[in-house]
């Protein structure tokens, strides 16, 4: 009963002062509430058809009171914490390997470049069967995974079953492994740059990706292509970094919360690290919050083209309101906007170019089909050519079947470089 005895005393005090200010009525209501919570607490308690501890219910109350607030609030219990900053810091210890879950085994989808466990020699299609002689059957997929992961320089043993080998053990030492957020490649002489979330590796991978592409292609370059499709955000200071890294002044975002005096401005130094090449973006519906962020900035600034179709439309920021031992919430305290002033809070980003996901199919021709040399009495050409020269002339040919396998089936991705590609032929041809 010692749980009642604070609201019973509020209520004694309430009958005594009767008279109170509009301060003390606002209080009194409070305090009503609050009573009010602490008598369904103690039914749900004392008569919930199982039984429910303290530990438990005051979760559950706190998680709803932060949920129903919106739709990005919540409540981080110790566990939930704890994951959420290895998301973010980007790094943790394990062996370094993506996985999923296949006929309730681990599959290994591919080791990581110069991790622990591709220096052991765990290839991709390897089967996880067991963790220290512990069966991983019955587990979910986060269970394995949290057992995989734990302190540095800690062993772990894995039993390995290999398509054509008997099943083996492998023991991998833990070590410092890094979410790689930011993946490139080349696609004919354009950089193809993925950003699949945003945490602290993200700058820094963006940063090498654009010093690669530039040593495989040099003077070759002739734009970048940035991915933000399905990039659901992370956080906000790595947006702002992102932006800034190709645009060289003015206005990233702005943020504004409850209190004007909180509003606060984020503004780009100077430097362009794609030295004013031209940049594509690609967005879809996936895109939120960060990706947003750095989508809008560039927009707004003209300094690259938004192509693929409109983004998620979240325009709020969070912020992780530490808790001690137990958690912490994630409050949204205020919008964003572009340095335009727009608020794309349930309206995202409209694309410059709207391009709709598909698929390329190769039609089919009925015939060879006729063109005007192959009409009899043609006239001859009297220049022999057509009037490019040989590196104009040959380029679209070279070109039409530079793009990889990836980028053929991605619709969205070969209309980008296309684009790139077009932006830069019509540039060398104001040149000359």
């Amino acid at each position: 009963m010692r749980k009642l005895q604070i609201p019973v005393l509020l209520a004694a005090f309430l009958i005594i002062l009767p008279t109170m200010s509009s301060a003390q009525e606002d209080r009194s209501e409070t305090y009503r509430q609050l009573k009010l919570f602490s008598d369904v607490f103690e039914r749900v308690r004392a008569d919930y058809v199982e039984e429910v501890t303290d530990e438990q219910l005051i979760e559950f109350a706190i998680q709803g009171m932060l949920s129903t607030l919106d739709p990005h609030s919540s409540y981080l219990n110790a566990d939930s914490f704890g994951d959420m900053r290895v998301q973010t810091k980007g790094e943790f210890g394990g062996l370094g390997i993506e996985v999923t879950m296949e006929n309730g085994f681990v599959k290994v989808v591919s080791p990581i470049d110069d991790t622990p466990a591709a220096r052991a020699g765990v290839e991709p299609g390897d089967f996880i069967t067991h963790l220290d002689g512990e069966a991983i059957l019955g587990l979910s997929l986060n269970e394995a995974v949290d057992k995989m992961r734990g302190p540095v320089n800690t062993d772990l043993r894995l039993t390995i079953r290999r398509e054509g080998s008997e099943p083996f053990d492998l023991t991998i030492t833990r070590d410092i492994i890094k979410i790689r957020s930011v993946r490139n490649r080349v696609e004919d002489n354009v950089g193809y740059i993925r950003i699949t979330t945003f945490n602290q590796q993200t700058t820094p991978g963006l940063k090498k990706a654009i010093e690669d592409i530039k040593a495989e292609l040099g003077s070759e370059l002739k734009g970048f292509v940035i991915d933000l499709r399905n990039n659901p955000g992370g956080l906000l200071d790595q947006a702002i970094d992102v932006s800034d890294a190709f645009i060289s002044q003015g206005e990233i975002v702005s943020t504004r919360g409850r209190v004007v005096d909180d509003s606060q401005r984020f503004n780009a130094k100077d430097g362009d690290l794609a030295e004013g090449l031209p940049i594509v973006v690609l967005i879809n519906g996936g895109s939120a919050s960060a990706s947003e962020i750095v989508a809008g900035a560039l927009q707004d600034h003209r300094r690259a083209i938004i192509m693929g179709t409109r983004s998620f439309g979240k325009g709020s920021v969070q912020t992780i309101i530490p808790l001690g031992l137990n958690g912490a919430m994630r409050l949204t305290t205020a919008r964003y906007f572009t340095p335009s002033g727009r608020s794309i809070q349930a309206l995202g980003i409209d694309p410059d170019i709207v391009v709709e996901a598909a698929t390329i199919e190769q039609q089919e021709t009925t015939g060879p089909g006729r063109r005007e040399a192959d009409l009899r009495g043609a006239l001859d050409n009297p220049n022999g050519e057509n009037g490019l020269d040989s590196e104009d002339a040959t380029d679209g040919e070279v070109e039409a079947h530079a793009l990889s396998e990836a980028a053929e089936q991605d619709y969205q991705l070969a209309r980008a470089v296309d684009l790139l590609r077009g932006l830069a032929l019509y540039n060398r041809r104001v040149v000359n």
